[in-house]
Order: C-alpha cells, then structure tokens, then sequence
C-alpha cells in the first residue's frame, strides 16, 4: 500500500478520540443537528443501510475465504479477513459499551448505544478488506477502480445512518475513523508476516 495510508491512521486514531471527548460539545451537537437536517428521510440514503447490515457483511465474509481457501490457498488472509472482520466488530461493541452514548430520539429507535456507527465501522472494515485483497496482484486501472468502489460505499453506508435517524453524524465519522485505523493495523500484521514468509522461502530455496 501507499506509504501515506499509515500516518492516516494515526490521524484516524486521533480523530477518534478528538470526538470521543467532544460529542457533548455545542459544536458537535450543532454539526449533528445540521447533518441530520440534512440528509434525514433521504430514502436513496437509506437503501445503501442494507449492504451494512450483519448478514451481507457475513456473507461477503464466508464468499472471501472460500476464495481465499479453495481459489488463492492463502491461509494468512483468510486471518487477516477475520482479524478486519470479527475483530473489527468486537471492537465496536467494547467502544460502544465504553462511550454509553444514546441514539438519536426516534420512534421504534434501535437500544444498543449509537457511539461508534457500527455500520460505519464495519462497513470500511468489509469494504477496504475486500478491496485490499482483490487488489493483489491485479493490474493499476482494476486497484483504482475497487478502492474507489469501496470509498463511495463506505460513504453511503456511514451517511445511510444519519438518513435513517439510527445516529448521529459524529457516530459515523468516529466508526470510519476507528475502522479506518483498526484495519491498516490489520495490513501492517498482514505484510510483516507476507514479507516473513517470503524470506523464510527465500533463504530455504538458496539451502537447496
């Protein structure tokens, strides 16, 4: 990957913690108020809540490592999916227990906590995984296109929340930025062990 993506995650990480301490500001309550002023009620907003919810994210998981497994054999992957994946979402649910932030005052409203958006988080998690890993060794015009792909989605499914009431903006921004940092840790172990494996293969191919 670019060199770029890991400072970014830094900055995501920050991020992070910048709105976990300020969503009870003014200024974050304002933002909020003013997103959801916006994109409320959006119906073409609300179709992409469904390509978030656990059931598509399970199946995109189970469709990955059959590839990984049957069509590519490569095992390490099939535990950088479930690290992004799963740990991804166990993340989630410890930050959401540890921040206690309600959801937005709607009727028939959700009662899990609303801080970090789950479907944000998860939703970047899935996305940039699956570009990632369809993005091995494929040409520059096919990365290009996938991780734009999962770019607009990721940003569908995050706003797709804030249209639906189900949280606040501030939500959404926190689950891409946690998700964002919790999967280029994911790639930073994934690369250091490819690079691992590579060498050990390396050095056994030079004893023979």
């Amino acid at each position: 990957m670019k060199k770029w993506v890991y400072p970014l995650a830094v900055l995501t990480f920050i991020t992070f913690f910048v709105l976990r301490v300020t969503y009870q500001s003014n200024v974050i309550k304002n933002f909020d108020t003013k997103m959801a002023d916006l994109f409320f009620d959006n119906r073409f907003l609300e179709l992409f809540h469904y390509i978030g919810e656990p059931v598509f994210v399970v199946s995109v998981a189970i469709i990955l490592i059959v590839y990984l497994a049957w069509k590519v054999g490569n095992y390490r992957a099939i535990l950088f999916v479930l690290l992004t994946f799963a740990g991804g979402n166990i993340l989630n649910q410890l930050l959401k227990k540890w921040v206690h932030r309600p959801r937005p005052e709607i009727e028939a409203q959700l009662t899990s906590f609303s801080f970090p958006s789950g479907h944000a988080m998860t939703g970047i998690l899935y996305l940039f995984t699956t570009a990632y890993i369809l993005s091995e060794n494929n040409s520059k015009g096919r990365k290009t296109l996938l991780w734009l792909g999962a770019t607009i989605l990721t940003v569908l499914i995050g706003m797709s929340r804030v249209a639906g009431a189900r949280h606040f903006a501030s939500d959404v921004l926190a689950g891409w930025s946690m998700g964002y940092t919790w999967f280029i840790i994911c790639v930073i172990w994934y690369e250091r062990r490819k690079r691992h494996f590579k060498t050990i293969n390396r050095e056994g191919g030079h004893l023979h």
